[in-house]
């Protein structure tokens, strides 16, 4: 493929991925098929909080009937608290369990630190995952 080609084609897709994310995450594939040296965006990655069901939860009962769900709750106020919770809420489905957004800027250490030492965790009501999100499109 001629150069001049490649670039049209890197073009396009920039293009195409500006209308469905937003110019923020096409602008580097754009200063690649200019051959510019344009800065790149910032990315908003965050680390989501994921609960499940631990080995402790009690088939049959509710969530709010659970034995040390009040722990965890308090647990994640202190996070809101402190500003550093965007979002967060149980799943509403059978398969229960729920997620917590951070703010942007925590680091995926401390919030699996903080995951972890949430006592309906530790004793095993709930499981927890701490996984990479990218913020893809937001107001």
């Amino acid at each position: 493929m001629h150069l001049a080609s490649r670039q049209a084609t890197v073009a396009m897709a920039a293009t195409l991925l500006a209308a469905l994310t937003g110019p923020a995450f096409a602008a580097p594939a754009a200063a690649a098929a200019t051959g510019t040296t344009e800065a790149r965006p910032m990315k908003d990655i965050r680390f989501v909080i994921f609960h499940a069901p631990g080995p402790r939860w009690q088939a049959g009962k509710g969530m709010f009937d659970q034995e040390g769900l009040q722990g965890h709750l308090d647990h994640y106020r202190k996070l809101h608290a402190d500003g550093k919770l965007a979002l967060g809420g149980p799943h509403l489905d059978d398969q229960g369990g729920g997620m917590m957004i951070p703010e942007a800027g925590l680091t995926k250490e401390e919030l699996t630190a903080f995951a972890e030492a949430d006592p309906a965790v530790a004793s095993g009501l709930l499981r927890v995952q701490v996984r990479p999100w990218l913020v893809g499109m937001k107001k």
